[in-house]
């Protein structure tokens, strides 16, 4: 039996364009002499639909696309996933589901059982848990189907009474095939990999393993899909980031032992890079949109997430727009429009200073006898998230925010301001992650201006201005903010540590008040384990004594 695994970029609610994609490639794999066809978890109606799945007309374009798609499967068999109607009168009125289509029919529907709740998944919200497991019988051999958390041993749940594949190994199949929806993070590949591998040694059966690649908003799927052999052997390991779709032969893989020649793996940061370069570009193409603006300053933020979109939407699809203020330095203004000039990205210049200037005057009487403080920095800020939004407006571009996790997680951004935007680029990447983006992204040529690489940050909202006059170095506060976040440590285990009492006491109570500035800011495209956002739902007014 030939399996081919179909890794494509899905679009949520968009039926026609997702059937014909499945269809096409349905084509495209009987023409590779596949006897079945393997398509990602809500493949024909798009992951993470959330509340599209309230709608009773949703699920109907569902239904309709899946037997659309039916009629396709002649001479070849395929499984594809969608959230079907529980025909039940208790539980939720939905499965996240799969069928099984040969003959131009549905001859299996498979539902999931391990419903994720953590991090970005809610998906108990709108399933119901399966309870029952069968195999499904093709060409002489028996499926094990799994849809993605199903294969991942999470048994713990009280709703679930075993592990589905621990039902599923007693019917004796011959093979394990998941269809995953599975977020890409920088750690997350390794993992899976992991993962996947252990299952096929602990059940003696090789593993088919289909991901979807694609961002949709802030979560972006990295493809990666897997085979594996009865040992745990890799067999081969799919494109990143990519659409793809490969055909393997089961009996080569059930009886050749010989390991997968494996490439050698993208550093984390050739990952994160790849990924924001995706998210940005599906963000648009999926929004309708070609051109992107942003402000851009001469420093690293701003520059690396020129250079990111410039290359997901070309050179002549970004609007750079430098604002230089009086306190903005010469160097800082060459350096934005050299990396201008050595990308060839579209440009104009807006000085602030008579606009900043109109504002000193305009509070001048409110304000009489106070002195110069964080309320006129921001008002820099704001005049240039009015300019950078008068852009978008006027032009129809879509604004890029620059802002990134190092400053998100302590409040250093202002709303309405330099916060604004419709998607955050590098919200999640740490300033130090951040460094190392620009320095990969000058690898092969000087794009980023090395100066804006080697100089302090800053803001450049009142004279001399260094972001250390506010915040610690940031290697210091990077790794104090990563055990915080990512490895949800308290004040207490980041101080055992050896960071200093005082400090992470500061910092933390930073990134406890600066809550409301993140819930008003835009979706951040999500590449670590722990991402604000969705996958990040802290009270605003709570107190929580770190």
């Amino acid at each position: 039996m030939k399996i081919a695994l179909a890794q494509l970029n899905y679009h949520i609610g968009n039926f026609e364009a997702n059937t014909r994609k499945i269809t096409e490639n349905i084509q495209l794999a009987k023409n590779k002499g596949a006897d079945l066809v393997v398509f990602a978890e809500l493949a024909i109606c798009g992951y993470p639909p959330r509340d599209f799945l309230e709608f009773d007309e949703f699920i109907g374009l569902c239904e309709t696309a899946a037997h659309e798609i039916a009629k396709s499967c002649t001479d070849i068999a395929c499984i594809v996933g969608l959230p079907v109607k529980n025909e039940l009168l208790q539980g939720k009125d939905l499965y996240n589901a799969a069928y099984f289509i040969e003959d131009g029919k549905v001859k299996a529907v498979v539902r999931k059982a391990l419903l994720p709740t953590y991090d970005v998944f809610d998906e108990y919200r709108y399933f119901e848990p399966a309870t029952q497991f069968n195999c499904i019988d093709f060409k002489g051999k028996k499926i094990a189907l799994t849809i993605c958390e199903d294969l991942w041993n999470i048994n713990d749940n009280p709703l679930y009474i075993s592990n589905p594949m621990d039902e599923l190994i007693k019917e004796q199949p011959d093979v394990m095939i998941n269809i995953a929806a599975s977020p890409f993070s920088y750690t997350h590949d390794d993992e899976r990999i992991k993962v996947l591998a252990d299952n096929a040694k602990k059940y003696s059966l090789p593993v088919f393993y289909v991901n979807q690649v694609g961002a949709q908003t802030e979560i972006i799927f990295d493809g990666g899909s897997l085979v594996f052999d009865a040992d745990g052997a890799m067999k081969a390991e799919m494109k990143y980031f990519e659409e793809d779709l490969q055909v393997f032969d089961l009996e080569e893989v059930e009886n050749v032992r010989n390991k997968y020649p494996q490439s050698e793996r993208l550093t984390d940061i050739e990952q994160i890079h790849d990924a924001l370069v995706l998210g940005i570009k599906d963000y648009f193409e999926k929004s309708g949109f070609s051109k992107a603006v942003l402000g851009l300053s001469g420093g690293i933020d701003s520059a690396v997430v020129c250079a990111l979109a410039c290359r997901a939407l070309g050179p002549g699809n970004v609007m750079a727009v430098l604002m230089p203020s009086k306190y903005s330095s010469d160097h800082s203004v060459q350096d934005a429009l050299d990396l201008v000039n050595n990308i060839g990205c579209m440009h104009e210049i807006v000085p602030i200073k008579e606009v900043t200037e109109a504002f000193d005057n305009i509070l001048a009487p409110a304000f009489k006898g106070l002195p110069f403080n964080l309320t006129e920095e921001n008002i820099q800020a704001r005049i240039r998230g009015i300019i950078n939004m008068a852009m978008s407006n006027k032009f129809g571009y879509i604004l890029l925010n620059t802002s990134n996790k190092s400053e998100c997680a302590v409040g250093y951004g202002t709303l309405y301001g330099d916060m604004c935007g419709a998607i955050g680029v590098i919200g999640d990447v740490y300033k130090m992650q951040v460094f190392e983006l620009a320095k990969y992204i000058n690898k092969e040529r000087e794009i980023i201006p090395v100066n804006t690489i080697v100089k302090p940050p800053s803001a450049e909202l009142r004279p001399d201005q260094k972001d250390s006059d506010s915040l610690p170095e940031y290697e210091i506060l990077d790794k104090i903010l990563y055990q915080h976040i990512e490895r949800k440590q308290g004040s207490k285990a980041i101080i055992a540590q050896g960071f200093d009492e005082a400090l992470v006491l500061r910092i933390l109570k930073m990134v406890n008040i600066a809550e409301f500035k993140r819930y008003q800011t835009p979706p951040i495209l999500r590449v670590s384990p722990k991402a604000f956002g969705m996958g990040r739902r802290m009270p605003i007014v709570g107190k929580y004594m770190v």
